[in-house]
């Protein structure tokens, strides 16, 4: 319809008004079935004093330990969650938790059942030592069945202690696939340059993972796989690619102290087995062959070592070239490091041997050639770390003098190896004399 206004003309559209109405009454509707939902769901919600008594019933009952809750609380807006503020386990050094945020399946609210879709950590502090009580009831950590048990697991500012204290800081992400199968999984190291993070990512459905690993300016890439036999026990298998790292940076990144410098690449074999994923981790052993290009030892001078039979040793040394084969191997006591086949040389000397670290403690055995005709001087460190102690056995210089004058020319394999034979030989205590027998009857 037309009407006059004014000299103008204005067209009334009943369609616009009507459709206008349409939309109106629409949004009221959504409005009340999503008030009726929100007011279905607070009714449904256990209330926090109920939901704490769950959480640290259900907490100790799947790992074994009192758990202490600071505070728990639902979040309605903007979406349903279950908020745990300040928890920490009862335990000589505790695992604590700042804050953490579960966001659980609505479905299964409006059916009183709790079930989480995503979970958000922010700080938390890990001791090494104190998961030990978490394994005391495993079965409950990782319920059977096809149904995913969560989807999403985000972490920030998690740090983790190792049984020696050493405190490193990680950040990650993890989204599951049935059956705690980890879909993508991505760990890191915030802030610390150059970046070092591992990438997981599932390769279809099966039981296989391609890893990508960024650590030290270089990469160590490759594929892992875990199979599961017939009892339950879990098989682990991977093989790495270390390409061009710089060992003084890749061990920096989880601060620890770099006993050498220089870009390391090789190949690494790792397995584990057990019946749960602690057991995995505690039983991890990895192999790996590398090479290292020019080098430096630091904090220790070999030339100087020697020729002081071990009293001096501050200092570094220059190396050309290193070889060999670095074995690792945790166990309930902590992770032991072998190294084995070490061949080094540089301009000045060349050497060869084996080392172990354990608990902290080093046992180490070399053989070094100097180039000024000295042929296998064996060279002994051992004890903490922190204060090593290195030796050279009594006779060894003469050892070594007397290898060279019998195989003239002659490097580490079989110099050394006499040489050190004759150390040994020449530093042994004579035996003990036997005690006189006593008189019968004398004490």
């Amino acid at each position: 319809m037309k009407q006059a206004v004014g000299g103008k003309i204005r067209i009334n559209n009943g369609k616009s008004m009507q459709k206008k109405r349409t939309w109106i009454v629409a949004a009221a509707s959504v409005a009340a079935v999503l008030g009726l939902a929100w007011l279905a769901l607070v009714i449904f919600l256990p209330s926090d004093e109920d939901l704490a008594a769950y959480a640290s019933a259900e907490l100790e009952n799947r790992f074994g330990v009192p758990v202490a809750l600071g505070s728990l609380h639902w979040q309605l807006l903007p979406v349903p969650a279950v908020v745990v503020e300040d928890a920490a386990t009862r335990q000589p050094r505790a695992i604590t938790v700042k804050k953490l945020t579960a966001y659980p399946n609505l479905g299964a609210l409006f059916v009183r059942r709790l079930q989480f879709d995503r979970i958000e950590l922010d700080g938390a502090v890990v001791p090494q030592l104190s998961l030990r009580a978490l394994d005391a009831r495993p079965s409950g950590l990782i319920p059977e069945g096809a149904v995913t048990p969560l989807e999403r697991f985000v972490f920030r500012n998690l740090t983790w202690v190792s049984r020696h204290d050493v405190a490193v800081v990680y950040d990650g992400e993890i989204d599951f696939d049935p059956n705690w199968r980890p879909r993508q999984a991505r760990l890191s190291r915030p802030d610390f340059q150059p970046a070092t993070d591992l990438t997981l990512t599932r390769l279809g459905q099966e039981d296989r993972w391609t890893t990508r690993i960024n650590v030290g300016g270089g990469t160590a890439h490759g594929e892992v796989e875990l199979q599961t036999r017939d009892s339950g026990r879990m098989q682990l298998e991977g093989r790495l690619q270390p390409v061009g790292v710089d060992v003084a940076s890749a061990v920096a990144a989880f601060n620890r102290k770099p006993v050498i410098a220089g870009k390391a690449s090789g190949t690494t074999q790792l397995s584990a087995a057990g019946g749960t994923v602690g057991e995995l981790a505690r039983s991890l052993h990895t192999q790996t062959a590398f090479t290292m290009g020019r080098s430096i030892l630091l904090r220790f001078d070999l030339d100087k070592a020697i020729r002081t039979l071990g009293s001096e040793h501050a200092g570094q040394t220059e190396l050309e070239s290193v070889t060999g084969q670095l074995d690792t191997q945790n166990t309930p006591q902590g992770m032991v490091t072998t190294y084995t086949n070490i061949k080094a040389s540089s301009g000045a000397l060349s050497a060869s041997g084996k080392a172990r670290l354990a608990n902290r403690q080093i046992e180490a055995d070399f053989a070094v050639d100097l180039v000024d005709g000295v042929v296998g001087v064996p060279l002994v460190l051992s004890g903490p770390l922190d204060k090593v102690a290195v030796s050279v056995p009594r006779g060894a210089v003469a050892g070594a003098v007397i290898g060279t004058a019998v195989l003239p020319g002659v490097g580490t394999a079989i110099g050394a190896r006499l040489g050190a034979t004759l150390g040994n030989i020449f530093s042994s205590d004579p035996a003990p004399k036997p005690k006189p027998a006593q008189p019968a009857g004398k004490p």
